[in-house]
């Protein structure tokens, strides 16, 4: 039974075609799984009552030939998608009792064709961080480590949790959200495959708000080909969501393993960074030679504002993120930290009910916002963010396809040997992907290799808006050359 765990998505989905088990066995499978793998913290919630029920519900639908096109497929949900009467707290004690009455876009489309919810995933406080160690819920131990030694390994952020999970085979694919990076961040620490669609391809509505304009929902998978047939299912137009872009959904998952010959590629000079690891150097390096093999063309170009991204993207994510989190008053719903009069009672509850990242971020956030602070902060970083995108449309305008980059600084790093002291070096993990958030673009983390301890690498593809197909058939050429990674289990 517990072969089943193995199988990627497609192969079980082959699997429920010849007969060889039901979705009530391959959700079963994943639950012991999960059981036997608490000492990883990467789900805050298990919902095998409902996960059982859903599977025979699909077990019903397949005998009658009605089976949509994830029948059956376990998955988690990270804690930042509401989930109709299953509670939704973002993992912080300023929702710790939140059940929703309702069912985000995303995974109301998941459900839709099929899929079953094995329960949801730990992840940063509010998604804000890079390790998920900011969680009310403790942090998120990786399956992977390091050769030779026990020290516990983050599996990034903010969606540690779904990574682990993915990586771990607790599920055959989870959801995110990316923000900043936090998709492709957490994928290529765990040798998973991690998109971020396009701003507007995938709904927020019902998705707990962090930064408006940023936030992206997107699949984690162990294959591109995986992770294609997720999007498919994730994505749509959604009358609800205002940004929500109304543009069919092509067929993603017969994009992976087209041909990308005659493709140009973008190599932008000002991602060579200083300090970077000659691994990471060394692995880019593999990635160009992997695509020009399969008849892609290396061009070089220039993304001149890349080096003010990051300073940008501190100043944008708070700022939206203090205004989205004043709704989190003790008054409505969630924690209510009694006070002897309502000011008090504001106070009190914000001051309990959030933990010191997000209230970190919430008072820069303030700041950047507060008069006499306004234009010199927060509408410099916007022209900055405007910048960003006109980089990124010259270069395509210039007929590159897509970009290829490393998708993080280094490989995975242990749990507390970041967090400790200043929160600028924990920030500077997002130093390859917040540039694609800023420009609203796609973007797709690939496992490519080990690093010199055993631990996952990862590349990133950059495309143009709506242009996810692409991205598809890059990675898979990327995944057919390095192969997929699998941490030992010593858990």
């Amino acid at each position: 039974m517990t072969a089943l765990t193995s199988l990627t998505l497609a192969e079980a989905r082959a699997g429920f075609a010849k007969k060889q088990f039901s979705a009530a066995e391959l959700t079963e499978a994943h639950l012991a799984a999960i059981e036997g793998a608490r000492s990883l913290n990467a789900f805050v919630l298990e919902t095998p009552e409902r996960a059982l029920e859903m599977a025979k519900a699909s077990d019903a639908r397949i005998a009658t030939g009605t089976a949509g096109p994830l029948e059956g497929i376990p998955l988690a949900i990270k804690d930042m998608f509401c989930t109709a009467g299953v509670r939704t707290a973002a993992c912080s004690r300023i929702l710790h009792n939140f059940v929703p009455t309702y069912e985000s876009t995303v995974t109301a489309n998941l459900w839709r064709d099929g899929a079953v919810l094995l329960g949801k995933t730990n992840n940063d406080e509010f998604a804000m961080g890079s390790s998920n160690e900011t969680s009310h819920c403790g942090p998120v131990t990786s399956p992977w480590r390091r050769k030779g030694s026990n020290t516990p390994i983050s599996p990034g952020g903010s969606s540690g949790g779904s990574a682990a999970a993915v990586a771990a085979q607790l599920c055959l694919g989870a959801t995110g959200t990316d923000t900043g990076g936090s998709i492709r961040q957490p994928a290529a620490f765990t040798g998973t495959v991690g998109i971020k669609p396009t701003y507007g391809r995938c709904s927020r509505w019902g998705i707990v708000a962090f930064a408006s304009s940023l936030d992206q929902a997107g699949p984690f998978a162990r294959s591109v080909r995986d992770a294609a047939l997720l999007l498919g299912s994730m994505a749509g137009h959604d009358q609800k969501d205002t940004t929500s872009v109304d543009r069919p959904v092509p067929d993603y998952a017969a994009a992976a393993g087209r041909s990308i010959k005659g493709m140009r590629i973008g190599i932008p000079k000002e991602y060579r960074i200083d300090g970077m690891p000659a691994e990471i150097e060394k692995l880019w390096e593999q990635g160009r030679a992997w695509l020009k093999a399969a008849g892609a063309e290396m061009v070089e170009v220039s993304l001149p504002h890349t080096k003010y991204a990051l300073p940008a993207y501190y100043i944008v994510a708070p700022a939206e993120a203090s205004s989205n989190l004043a709704r989190y008053d003790g008054v409505r719903y969630g924690l209510r930290v009694p006070g002897r009069d309502i000011s008090a009672l504001y106070e009190k509850t914000r001051a309990e009910g959030f933990g010191p990242e997000v209230r970190r971020r919430i008072m820069i956030g303030t700041y950047v916002l507060s008069a006499g602070y306004f234009d010199a902060y927060y509408v410099r970083a916007q022209k900055v963010r405007t910048l960003i995108k006109k980089d990124f449309e010259d270069a395509f305008a210039g007929g590159v396809h897509a970009m290829l980059t490393p998708a993080t600084p280094s490989a995975a790093f242990g749990i507390g040997e970041k967090s400790g002291g200043d929160p600028v070096e924990m920030y500077l993990n997002d130093v390859f992907t917040v540039t694609v958030n800023m420009a609203g673009l796609p973007g797709i983390s690939v496992p490519a290799g080990l690093d010199a301890h055993g631990l996952p690498l990862g590349l990133q593809l950059i495309g143009r808006p709506f242009d996810e197909e692409t991205l598809f058939s890059l990675g898979q050429v990327i995944e057919y050359a390095a192969g997929r990674f699998q941490p030992e289990k010593w858990w």
